[in-house]
């Protein structure tokens, strides 16, 4: 019998060497073992090769990462991306059905960075493919001659919605500052998502799911960065994680179902 809960964390699907490899980086795998206090399971991108029920029946939570990869314009409707971009097709095929039936199922899902772009296209939204280039909005990547506690040190603030679940998760407080490493962006938000947090230029920045069954969050900076040391981040991993062991008590069967302690902050 597990005390702790079993976090899927979505994988990448790239080359290493002359050889397909599935990785995930490591700073999210640490903010669910330490900040979620949760077992890490990786989960490779094969898309049906392993069905989302098998999935589903074994794991407490998912967290889908940040990537390197957009997400591929025919999912959104959106026109064939620039020249050189990077997709993940593979990544695709797994994430985006397995995310839809995890919020079906009443499965927590916390969603970072790629993996909030993916929510809104769940929900039929479209993306931003390239944020600097739109009229009105600032440039949102990070430099990447920076060292990494630059690029992911606070870039901007956001401001929370009122009376929302991050807005809950910071205190209550109105704002908050975060980093900034995306070149996507939300564009039209997906129908049966709430806007959580905006940025100075208007861009949506989190977003969690209207009437979802456990904890169902999505946010475009990167709170698993060295997490302990800001409160909200440290605030998102241990509410994803409370929510995670309220489903494993479900899922097992041991104890009363609980709600999550992410709805009651």
């Amino acid at each position: 019998m597990r005390n702790k809960p079993l976090v899927g964390i979505s994988a990448d699907r790239t080359m290493i060497g002359a050889h397909p490899s599935h990785v995930v980086g490591e700073k999210y795998i640490a903010a669910i073992v330490d900040g979620s206090q949760a077992l890490a399971m990786l989960l490779p991108a094969l898309g049906e090769r392993q069905s989302t029920e098998d999935v589903l029946a074994v794991v407490d939570g998912l967290l889908f990462t940040g990537s390197y990869s957009n997400v591929e314009p025919h999912r959104y409707g959106g026109h064939p991306g620039a020249h050189g971009t990077l997709h993940d097709a593979a990544r695709d095929a797994t994430t985006l059905p397995l995310m839809r039936a995890a919020l079906a199922a009443g499965v927590p899902v916390l969603a970072i960075c790629r993996g909030l772009q993916e929510m809104n296209v769940v929900f039929g939204g479209t993306l931003h493919q390239s944020v600097h280039a739109v009229a009105g909005l600032n440039d949102h990547r990070e430099n990447k001659q920076d060292s990494l506690d630059v690029q992911y040190g606070a870039s901007h603030s956001i401001t929370l919605s009122p009376g929302g679940l991050l807005q809950r998760l910071a205190g209550h407080t109105n704002e908050a500052r975060v980093n900034s490493l995306h070149g996507q962006g939300i564009e039209r938000l997906g129908l049966g998502l709430t806007a959580e947090a905006i940025a100075p230029d208007g861009l949506i920045e989190a977003v969690s799911v209207n009437d979802a069954r456990a904890f169902a969050l999505g946010v475009q900076w990167h709170p698993e960065w060295k997490f302990a040391d800001d409160p909200l981040s440290t605030a998102i991993f241990r509410a994803f994680g409370d929510a995670c062991r309220d489903r494993m008590r479900i899922r097992t069967g041991h104890g009363a179902a609980f709600a999550s302690a992410a709805m009651q902050v």
